[in-house]
């Protein structure tokens, strides 16, 4: 386990502020590593088989523009992504790092406490201003409250 010092600075790349002050950093795999650190943990929202990274990673079957197809194993994953972003660099990314990634930092952000009812705006503003692409993405963000 890393030391709290090595978590994310919330002024790289991609990096969302949690209301607790945990950091995770979102990004799409079709786009070059951003400068900095490298991910201790990361969770790959993808419906084909995830790229080999040099850091400890887990897929979640996520096909673009859809969900989970796993909605039990996405709720263990992402409570482990959120609980490890305290004192570790967690990065959430899929394919373009908008729709499903900005839709795992929703519901990161209703584990952190944020209402699920405001979750989605509140990744919007911090994060990307087009994450959580789908109707049913919106969806998923306001269930993952309950």
């Amino acid at each position: 386990m890393t030391d709290v010092a090595d978590t994310w600075n919330d002024t790289d790349a991609g990096v969302l502020r949690l209301p607790s002050g945990r950091l995770v950093r979102g990004r799409g795999l079709r786009h070059p590593l951003p400068e900095g650190p490298l991910p201790t943990f990361a969770v790959h929202l993808l419906g084909r088989p995830a790229p080999p990274v040099a850091w400890e990673a887990r897929r979640l079957r996520w096909p673009d523009f859809r969900l989970p197809t796993d909605r039990e194993e996405a709720r263990q994953l992402l409570g482990e992504a959120w609980a490890r972003a305290a004192t570790e660099r967690v990065e959430v990314a899929c394919g373009g790092g908008v729709g499903r990634t900005g839709t795992a930092l929703a519901c990161l952000a209703v584990l952190d406490g944020v209402p699920a009812e405001e979750a989605v705006a509140y990744v919007r503003a911090r994060y990307h201003r087009r994450a959580v692409e789908t109707p049913w993405q919106r969806r998923f963000v306001r269930g993952f409250g309950s």
